[in-house]
């Protein structure tokens, strides 16, 4: 029979009383029912502060004084007191106690409590350019102690690495691991000059697009944006050839409005001009699906109080801005 191999020697100080892990259970529970004894005066005070009995109370204390190896109370059966050590230990815990409750208080406050802080927001270049930036100032006058930095990037968003609070995304949310809060839809209009249509006309059919001018989006991941049509009922996409190409929204829309070509852009972009008749829709009756306008955070759950009232406002807000023009236009040309 083989010689059993004798167990390593167990350090004392890994599974003693001093090892870190009983150190702080008991360290933990005994200073909580000893601060609430000393405020309180007595046991059955403490307990009921801290919502559990006396005995609990008394059992704490005691394993706490077994670890420190002294006495804090003197017990008679009338009156509770500190003793000359308990007094130094009451002294040396309180300024730590009373901090600990302090930054409790403060991450409360932060969900529940005014709301106050900074706020890390993302948003698409172009929405938030045109959208999200304006109504900041009034954001600001209704939640003074909230400051916020606006950070405008069309690439997806990292909300851990960035520290990202809010991010505003457009399209169609793939992503299942964030909320995604849909603002208003996404419309997507084909829109081109009256000069543009005076001079060259206009398509009647997404077959007749080739024979156009056309100016197209450069996407972040660097992918030429494919416009999109509905064409018997079917989703179809087109990568017209162009002579113009931006990675800027901006630039896309003023390059259509100069009369450089057709584009597809968002309606949020061109509605005001929609109305003002500077720019006029091209082939309304293939327009696609909505897409959507995006407000995502990574979670549902705690949202500080910073958090919570910048959504409501957003949300409210960019619903109340007249965005959408499909319908109003295709009443208009019926």
């Amino acid at each position: 029979m083989p010689t059993p191999i004798p167990a390593p020697p167990v350090s004392p100080r890994a599974n003693g009383p001093d090892s870190l892990a009983d150190s702080f259970a008991t360290s933990y529970a005994g200073v909580v029912a000893f601060m609430a004894v000393a405020a309180e005066g007595n046991f059955a005070k403490a307990g009921d502060r801290l919502g559990i009995g006396r005995s609990a109370v008394s059992r704490s204390v005691q394993k706490l004084e077994d670890q420190l190896g002294t006495r804090l109370f003197v017990r008679t059966t009338r009156s509770t007191s500190l003793t000359v050590e308990g007094k130094r230990f009451y002294d040396q815990c309180h300024p730590g106690v009373a901090r600990i409750i302090q930054a409790l208080d403060d991450m409360r406050d932060l969900r529940v409590g005014p709301p106050t802080g900074q706020l890390r927001v993302c948003s698409t270049v172009g929405f938030g350019r045109k959208v999200v930036a304006p109504l900041l100032r009034d954001f600001r006058q209704a939640n003074p102690n909230i400051s916020v930095e606006l950070l405008l990037d069309d690439g997806p968003t990292d909300f851990t690495t960035d520290r990202v609070d809010v991010s505003f995304r457009n399209g169609r949310m793939e992503d299942s691991q964030v909320i995604a809060k849909k603002v208003i839809p996404m419309q997507m209009m084909l829109c081109a000059s009256p000069a543009y249509a005076a001079r060259y006309g206009l398509p009647d059919s997404v077959e007749a697009l080739p024979d156009h001018g056309c100016v197209n989006f450069l996407l972040a991941s660097g992918r030429v944006y494919e416009w999109e049509f509905k064409v018997g009922g079917q989703l179809r996409k087109f990568a017209p050839p162009a002579m113009l190409t931006f990675n800027d929204a901006d630039l896309v829309l003023q390059a259509v409005l100069d009369g450089h070509g057709l584009a597809q852009m968002a309606g949020y972009q061109v509605c005001e001009h929609l109305r003002a008749g500077t720019l006029v829709q091209c082939l309304p009756q293939y327009a696609p699906d909505d897409r959507g306008h995006y407000l995502c955070f990574l979670s549902r759950q705690h949202l500080p109080a910073r958090m919570r009232v910048f959504i409501d406002f957003m949300t409210e807000r960019i619903r109340a801005l007249d965005l959408q023009t499909i319908d109003s236009l295709l009443l208009k040309q019926a």
